[in-house]
């Protein structure tokens, strides 16, 4: 596997925020914690692929938002942020040696933290940055290879993946608070413990699985329903900007 990544930028400070209330973003910290987290990606047996520097582009980091990578394709975004839409002609240019493209065009707008893959069914969060003309997109750009695409509404929270994500062969975590449970059909879910509400984002890779460090008590739970090794990682700063251990890569299997 590839896992694209990008720096930590200057700008970081002023992200885009929606559901939380600005907090100092101490940047050396953060970049200590996304080298960590590059670590960890290649404890797991992930190549390590950087991104070129976009410093001026406070939420560039967050890599995850800029495409939907499968085994077939690869449909770049247009992100709901309009401030995040000049981070994808370098994914762009990054994928393209690795998949056939497609792209969402306006007035469609779509997040990759919105969409979540399982197996051939790709489950969408209708949210404030994907609405429904992007969902369409997507759904007419992977049709020909099969997949399924869902809209389902998510309250409370930026994108679908902070409320659900992947956490085994058949396993879903969710967050109850801020998508329904039923959205899963065919999977089995668990709940984060309501004391960590953001607990519900994990990056899994298969034998292994990374999650925030932070959140012990979820953790402990996927560790007693989970085969994955589980690698907790320090992600205190990158959530202060609505950000996650899913949207600091883009994985992909090298063809």
């Amino acid at each position: 596997m590839i896992a694209w990544t990008r720096q930590v930028p200057e700008a970081i400070t002023r992200c885009e925020l929606t559901h939380l209330e600005r907090e100092p973003i101490n940047l050396a910290r953060a970049r200590v914690e996304h080298g960590l987290y590059e670590a960890a990606l290649a404890s797991c047996g992930v190549d390590i692929r950087h991104l070129p520097p976009r410093d001026d582009l406070p939420d560039s980091v967050f890599v995850e938002d800029t495409a939907v990578v499968l085994d077939e394709v690869a449909v770049l975004t247009r992100p709901g942020a309009a401030s995040r839409r000049d981070e994808v002609p370098s994914v762009r240019d990054a994928l393209a040696a690795h998949r056939a493209l497609r792209s969402i065009e306006g007035p469609g707008t779509l997040d990759g933290g919105d969409v979540l893959v399982l197996e051939r069914d790709i489950v969408v969060g209708l949210t404030p940055r994907t609405n429904l003309t992007g969902i369409r997109q997507l759904r007419e750009h992977l049709a020909p290879f099969g997949y399924t695409v869902t809209p389902v509404p998510v309250r409370g929270c930026l994108h679908l993946k902070s409320a659900a994500t992947r956490a085994g062969p058949r396993l879903v975590v969710v967050n109850p608070s801020w998508v329904d449970p039923a959205a899963f059909p065919g999977w089995e879910t668990v709940p984060v413990d309501p004391r960590e509400p953001f607990a519900a984002n994990v990056l899994w890779l298969g034998g292994s699985m990374i999650v925030a460090e932070s959140f012990a008590r979820t953790n402990g739970m996927l560790s007693r329903v989970t085969e994955s090794r589980l690698v907790p990682v320090p992600a205190s700063e990158l959530a202060k900007a609505e950000g996650g251990v899913t949207c600091c890569s883009i994985v992909l299997r090298d063809s």
